[in-house]
């Protein structure tokens, strides 16, 4: 049997599994096994997962596995490792992990070994005064495309007298908002363009630089900027006055361990981002030299997987952590701008869903807004926690309320409550027997719903490396599951071809090629 067959009968195998396990109550796998919670939990580099809410058995699991060496799974997680190529339509390795000293290849570690070396010398210098801007020592960064979510998330490890602001969004009063009361004298700005041509990445870039230009004259300015690019000639003709390399082997989404992270190494404090990275190497460990039964990365892509056998087209990412509360739109963009596809790598049309919609917000927050669905709608969605066992902001009295919290939702999700349940609390409160039978049908649950717990020993430079580690390796073995390539992102490109085309038409120019709603818009906006 070959690739592609043996990987569907896989598949099939697993449907037919899938639809059977669908009918087993979750209480009934915890009765059935009472050993469920250790058996479907793992933890690696300070991340706990536990998985025992989730509709899974043992012989799921093997079922996975079978799949997996039908796709080669770990032949693919070797050659990830090893330099080979695995993003087929664009001909490129996929070495992120070799950021982070993971990777086997001997000509890119030596690349990174030195980027990594240059990033940190240059951050010393700013962070030392020693390299100045025109009005004195740096107290602001201002980064285009920059790690967003890793600044938020360490803001107990950032750098006390250093400001870092963020734009990305081609919409004028981002870049506005992230110059706004900046000093252009003492400020730097990052720019990350693995081309020096994408079209929102330079509008921002080229407003910063003349905002920069206008107050301390071009060669001062340009001794101001940085960038990150595959293109340094066409970002030093561009004005950066110094350029970290952005190889093409190296996706977007995957690229903050890279000369990306220069921000965050400036930004936060000595020793934080290569504990960051450190923590994202110790999960690479356990995720390359783990056999599969117990690599947590690839249970994990199993339970995602699972999910969408179950019709499940959606998952919920709940961080009960305020610091962690851009988890989720980072996870977006990891998950769903990887494994949005809709053919394998060979062009043949897939069976079946390669990946749910990536969503979430912040409990308690998320608690009194669409908390409301998860418990009580129709439709069933899976809700993945993550908490973080200690931490040292606020008062110990909020936290012991936040971990309760999290801790209730997972255990209603699973629980429920019964009409009989919540008509004997309406007898109990005093209310008529008619009106405690017409309540209760509003206050039940159903229950048996979903949810798996990830918890973090502390939030920490080392434990979010790990973290995010994780996560990209699940969302890679979900892919190779599906028989997908997680490193090429078509779906981007068409509306920014179309886009291209429109931009003069909007300006004044004439509107020709469209359909007549996009060309009756034209005319209602321009």
């Amino acid at each position: 049997m070959g690739g592609y067959e043996a990987r569907e009968a896989a598949w099939g195998k697993l449907e037919a599994h899938a639809e059977a396990l669908a009918r087993t109550p979750l209480k009934a796998l915890f009765t059935a096994d009472a050993d469920r919670v250790a058996r479907f939990t793992r933890e690696v580099a300070g991340v706990a997962v536990d998985h025992s809410r989730q509709r899974i058995t043992s012989e799921t699991l093997a079922l996975f596995m079978s799949l997996a060496k039908a796709v080669d799974l770990q032949g693919q997680l070797a050659a990830m490792r090893n330099g080979g190529i695995v993003n087929a339509t664009e001909g490129r390795a996929a070495m992120h992990a070799a950021l982070r000293g993971s990777g086997t290849d001997a000509a890119a570690r030596a690349a990174v070994d030195k980027a990594r070396g240059d990033v940190r010398a240059f951050a010393g210098e700013v962070t030392s005064g020693k390299r100045r801007a025109a009005g004195g020592p740096f107290n602001a960064i201002v980064h285009d495309l920059g790690p967003r979510f890793i600044y938020d998330a360490l803001k107990a490890f950032r750098r006390p007298g250093m400001t870092m602001r963020f734009a990305a969004n081609v919409d004028g009063a981002e870049i506005a908002d992230a110059l706004e009361g900046l000093d252009p004298k003492t400020t730097l700005v990052v720019v990350v363009s693995k081309t020096f041509t994408t079209q929102e990445t330079m509008a921002n870039a080229d407003h910063a630089r003349a905002w920069l230009v206008a107050a301390v004259g071009e060669e001062a300015a340009n001794r101001q900027i940085v960038a990150v690019s595959a293109a340094p000639e066409r970002a030093e003709k561009w004005g950066a006055g110094a350029v970290f390399p952005f190889w093409d082997w190296v996706g977007g989404r995957y690229s903050l361990w890279s000369a990306v992270g220069l921000s965050c190494e400036i930004a936060l404090q000595d020793g934080a981002f290569e504990a960051l990275l450190e923590g994202a190497a110790a999960m690479d460990a356990h995720v390359f030299d783990t056999a599969l039964a117990d690599n947590l990365a690839f249970r994990a892509a199993c339970v995602q997987s699972l999910n969408r056998l179950y019709g499940m087209k959606t998952y919920a990412l709940i961080p009960y952590g305020r610091r962690l509360t851009l988890l989720p739109a980072f996870l977006q963009q990891l998950e769903m701008e990887s494994n949005g596809k809709s053919v394998d790598v060979e062009g043949r049309a897939l069976a079946r869903s390669s990946a749910a919609i990536t969503w979430g917000d912040a409990g308690t927050n998320a608690q009194h807004s669409f908390f409301q669905l998860l418990h009580q709608g129709r439709d069933v969605t899976p809700v993945e926690f993550l908490v973080i066992a200690r931490g040292s902001e606020g008062p110990a009295s909020h936290r012991a309320m936040l971990l309760a919290n999290v801790l209730a939702q997972a255990q209603a999700l699973y629980e429920g409550k019964s009409p009989e349940a919540a008509k004997a609390e309406m007898l109990a409160k005093g209310e008529t027997p008619e009106r405690a039978q017409y309540l209760s049908t509003h206050r039940a649950f159903p229950g048996d719903r979903p949810s798996t717990m990830v918890g973090l020993d502390a939030l920490t430079p080392k434990t979010l490396g790990a973290l995010l580690a994780f996560y990209e390796h699940r969302t890679v073995m979900q892919a190779w599951l599906a028989g997908i390539n997680p490193f090429d992102q078509w779906g981007v490109e068409l509306g920014k071809q179309m886009a291209a085309l429109l931009l003069p038409a909007l300006q004044g120019g004439a509107v020709s090629s469209v359909d007549p709603a996009t060309a009756a818009w034209v005319e209602k906006l321009r």
